[in-house]
């Protein structure tokens, strides 16, 4: 069984920073792609990065230049280094991870950690 567990979540006023960790544990293959989703109220959940299994990395437009993720992939680990924060980013953020099983990939998710940004 696979467990993606996030932390780092909280409140911040808006310039400020914070940053979200997620560690995939249990007994599991190769992690092919992990990632970041958020989901704000009202909205669909939406990507947020992505780091390939090739390395690279994408952002979605509304983060680029403010948002860095960074995989470790011995320790199974993400993070979301988040800078100069906006109101706009205030949601919950789940890490995502596509995991081999046999001949499939199967997609797995944390329960979420929730970002306010407010002043």
């Amino acid at each position: 069984q696979v467990q993606l567990v996030e932390s780092g979540g909280g409140s911040v006023q808006p310039g400020g920073s914070l940053r979200l960790s997620c560690a995939a544990s249990g007994t599991f293959g190769n992690i092919i792609n992990m990632g970041w989703w958020r989901q704000a109220p009202g909205e669909g959940r939406k990507l947020v990065g992505i780091v390939l299994s090739s390395g690279t990395t994408t952002y979605a437009d509304s983060v680029k230049g403010r948002f860095t993720i960074s995989r470790d992939n011995p320790q199974n680990t993400l993070s979301l280094q988040m800078r100069d924060l906006k109101p706009e980013d205030t949601a919950v953020y789940y890490c995502n991870a596509y995991i081999e099983e046999g001949n499939r990939a199967v997609q797995y998710w944390g329960q979420g950690t929730q970002v306010t940004v407010s002043s």
